[in-house]
This record gives structure tokens, sequence and C-alpha cells, in this order.
């Protein structure tokens, strides 16, 4: 963490360096843009299948795992309230406190453009241009890859290039989507790549599609399963600022033949092979992130089974045997002060990016607004859970007897090696500590649901932090503890949390009448504390 990443490569040389970089092959392939012949099809085609592997694995990139750490682990990851790190990383001013480092915050979008470790837009285009006629099988995943891929990246910081890639503007610049246009886009490249698999879910993949398959060995009906729920879940994300646009795509998923993702073997999760998972690096070996103190509040408080398949209970002396986290923005003077709360449990080799139990709670809050083809909420909710607890391995009675409490609720936070005044502020009665309980109750009023469906949502999902920092920022729940230091200078308000990340200025540098009018169209200053079209 003490080298200084600067080989950041232009979003407007993408084009060159992948030219460049992918295989010696790629100008044979490409004198054919629009169509594949039968020998390209072959089980050995490796370039599609490599191209294909390489955003698959670059969506989060595990490997080498400093990438990982600066592309997620010190941002959605902490901001979402699952982790924090035990190190005082500059001298205790960084992200954690909301002193943004734009030289960490630069590799969510090197990784998603081009850089040495991991692209995703380069490899996909080419694909595109390679299979939209001959093969429409590939061209269907390279389309949900990269509206899973780059969902994740607008999320974060707003307008991205999208649709514009690889398409000079007028002045020599390349430009951005607004987050608008690009969520038009994400569902424009949905429907038409479940429109291509919806026929093809009953058969047989082709040897080409099941050898560039990390996830699902080469399943159609898989593959459209995660399409229609990946479209649910934008739809939802949508929800306040284009109700109309979020129900007409909501429904369109719900209605689809395919369905959605039902139990745990449906996860998507990218197959890392035998690459241990780069957090099992950051905990395990480095020390450098440790649980967070709302999901200690929030887990510790249900007795939730799950607890321990997420984390190690603590060695420090203080609080050794308990699952103990840190609470964000605090004063951090050495790393031996927290180092010994509670590491990660180790995961397997499989990053998840949607576990089954999301969409049957995509689906509950589908039912709670009353979307055509959602079922029913309560049902929904309790099979959320039990696909969550099956996933872990947890008898079904377990899942049994924590839907039927209606009692337990998220505990007070309290860290005995507090040094900041404030910091031990979570006790009974703060704002900043839910009230909510299990138990599912038709009888609750629309926003009580919600709370309840996001909290268990964030519990499942959990340790992918960037989509749980996304949901938090949409429905402000589960509720989090704000941050006691705020280094941020006034740019990002300590009660409304942190609502995105900067565009870097090596953009502006490289690029910089395309990243002026991707600023503009934020509607505020390019900062952490404006929000994005879609957080309402």
């Amino acid at each position: 963490m003490n080298k200084q990443y600067k080989y950041i490569l232009s979003i407007a040389t993408a084009a060159t360096l992948v030219a460049s970089s992918c295989t010696k092959s790629f100008e044979s392939y490409n004198k054919n843009p629009y169509g594949a012949t039968n020998d390209d099809l072959l089980p050995d085609y490796g370039l599609v299948v490599g191209q294909l592997k390489e955003a698959q694995r670059s969506i989060y990139v595990y490997q080498p795992a400093w990438v990982t750490q600066l592309q997620q682990n010190l941002m959605g990851d902490v901001f979402s309230g699952y982790m924090m790190p035990p190190t005082p990383f500059r001298g205790n001013s960084n992200n954690m406190n909301y002193d943004l480092v734009d030289g960490w915050n630069l590799f969510v979008m090197s990784s998603a453009y081009s850089s040495p470790e991991a692209s995703v837009m380069a490899p996909l285009w080419s694909v595109e241009q390679i299979t939209k006629t001959g093969a429409p099988d590939l061209y269907a995943m390279a389309k949900i890859l990269k509206v899973e891929a780059m969902h994740r990246v607008s999320d974060i910081f707003g307008p991205i290039m999208y649709s514009k890639y690889k398409v000079r503007a007028d002045d020599g610049g390349y430009d951005y989507d607004s987050q608008q246009e690009a969520y038009n886009n994400f569902f424009k490249d949905l429907n038409e790549a479940i429109t291509i698999l919806t026929p093809l879910r009953a058969k047989t993949s082709t040897p080409t599609f099941t050898n560039a398959d990390l996830v699902y060995a080469g399943s159609y009906a898989k593959w459209l399963q995660f399409a229609n729920s990946l479209r649910l879940r934008l739809a939802l994300r949508i929800v306040k600022a284009d109700a109309a646009k979020a129900k007409t795509e909501g429904e369109a998923a719900l209605a689809n033949e395919g369905g959605l993702l039902t139990d745990a073997a449906d996860n998507f999760s990218i197959n890392i092979g035998a690459t241990e998972h780069p957090l099992n690096t950051i905990s395990g070996a480095w020390n450098d992130i440790r649980m967070g103190a709302p999901i200690e509040s929030i887990m510790a408080g249900y007795k939730d089974p799950r607890l321990p398949k997420y984390f190690i209970p603590a060695k420090d002396a203080a609080v050794a045997g308990q699952y103990k986290g840190i609470r964000n923005g605090i004063d951090i003077d050495a790393k031996s002060r927290y180092q010994d709360y509670s590491p990660l449990a180790k995961l397997p080799s499989l990053l998840q990016l949607m576990p089954a139990a999301e969409a049957w709670f995509l689906k509950t809050e589908a039912a709670i607004r009353g979307w055509a083809k959602a079922g029913n909420a309560k049902d929904n909710y309790e099979l959320g859970v039990r696909a969550s607890f099956t996933q872990y391995g947890l008898h079904a009675d377990s899942a049994t007897k924590y839907l039927a409490d209606d009692v337990s609720k998220p505990i007070p936070y309290i860290d005995p090696k507090a040094i900041t005044p404030g910091q031990n502020d979570i006790t009974t009665g703060s704002p900043w500590l839910s009230t909510i309980t299990i138990k599912w109750d038709d009888g609750d009023a629309f926003e009580k649901k919600l709370e309840r469906v996001i909290t268990q949502k964030w519990i499942s999902m959990f340790p992918e932090g960037q989509e749980a920092w996304s949901e938090f920022r949409r429905t402000g729940y589960p509720k989090l503890f704000p941050v006691v230091i705020n280094n941020s200078g006034g740019k990002i308000s300590s009660t409304t949390f942190i609502r995105r990340i900067n565009l870097p200025p090596d953009e502006y540098l490289t690029n910089p009448k395309g990243a002026q009018r991707a600023a503009a169209t934020l509607g505020g200053p390019d900062n952490g504390g404006t929000r994005l079209w879609w957080d309402r």
C-alpha cells in the first residue's frame, strides 16, 4: 500500500492498447467484424473464449489482491458497513474518513477499461463485433457481462463510457453516457440478450460457450435466469428516479419464462479455480481488513447462525471470543490497536456477485410495490432467507426458527478500545441503531417492510460490498453508523454518508472535454457528496 500506482491508462487509448495486447491474431479476426465463420466457433476458438474469460475475471479483479483492495475493498466493502481496516493508511486520512484517495479509486475505472491487470470493455467490445451475426449465444453472454460489470462502475462514478465507447467526439475527446443514458442502455442490452437466450434455454450449449463460461459451465438456462435477475435488480435501482421505467423493466424480468435465480446452485459466482480468494489474502495474510461495526450490531443482535460463516471471533484480550467489528471513520493510532478484532472467515475460490437469495429479496420488494408477477411478499422473503441459510449449509430448522423471531433486534455497539470522542454513541435510542426485527408481518407499513427486506438482503449478499453500498444509498437500509472523523473538508456529509466517488483526475488531464461534459451531467460538483441520478 506504500507504492504509488501511477500507470492508469487513458480510456481514450483503450482501443489501441487492446489491439496490441490481446493476441497476435486479432487483426485476422477483425477483418470480418460482423460475423464468425464455422472455424471460428470450434472448441479451441481461443480469442473469443479468452476475451470472455478476461471480462469475467475483471468485474471483480482477484489477482493480484492489491488491485482488489483498491478496486473494491477500501471502497464499497467499507462503505457498505461490512468491513473496516485496522490499518491507518496515509496517516489515517483516507477513504474510510472521507479523504478520498484518487490514487486508489482510479483502479475502478482502469480495471473496467484497460490496465495491465484487467479489462472489461475492450474484450467485450471485440467479442460483440465478432459474434453478433454468427454466434448469438456468445454475443448474449458478452452483453450480460458488460451490464453486470459496468453498472457497478456507474454506481460508483455516475457517468461512464458505455454506448459511446470507442467513438470520438467532434473535439477529439471521448464522451460518457450520463447515468440515466447508461441505465437505459443497460436495459436495452439485457433485453437483447434475454431475447436470444429465451428460446435456447432448454438446449445444450455450444462447446465454445461452455469453454468461455466461468460461472454456469455452459448452461443457457442459468444465464437467462441471471439476466432476468440482473434486470430486476437494475429496475429497482432506478425506482425513485423513473418509476414508470422501473416498473416496465421489472415486470418484464418477472414475466420472462426463464425465471430468476432460485437456489444456491444458481448463484452468479465467478470460478477462479485454485487461486485464493483475494479477501483471504487481505484479511488473513495482510491483516488489512476486519469486521465492520454495523454487521456486528445487526448479526449479533439477531443471533444469526451465519455469523461464524462470515467472521472469526476476535483474539484481542479486550474482546476475546466475541465477534467484534471496527467502526468507520475513527482515530486509529496504530494497526496493533484493532488488528486482533474479527477477521473474515475463509472464503472459497468463488467471486460471488449475485446470490440466489438476492433474487428472492428483489422479488419481495417488487411484490410490496405491487408489480405484476411478483408473487407473495411473505413467501418470497422467507424463501430468500432459506436460500441464504442453505448456501451456508445451515439446517432448514435453523431458518424456520430464525424466521419466527419477532423479538431480536440489532444491538448497541461498544468498542472498549475507543479513543475517539463519540465513538461509542451507538446506544439504545440512537437514530443510527435499527429496531427492525426478523419475522415478516403483512400488516406493517411499506417503509417497515422495505427496511426488513433490505436488511436481510444486505446480510445475504455478504461479502459483495459494492452492491450492498448501492442498495444502502438507494434505500437508506440497513441503518449504518456514520463516520466519527470526517476529513472531506465539508464535501461529504457525515449524516447522509458518502454518495459516490469523483472521476479520476487523470481523466481530466487525458480527456478534458469529455470529463467536463460527464461532470456536467451530475447536477452537482464532482465530489463524494453529490448524489447519483438514481439516488433520490
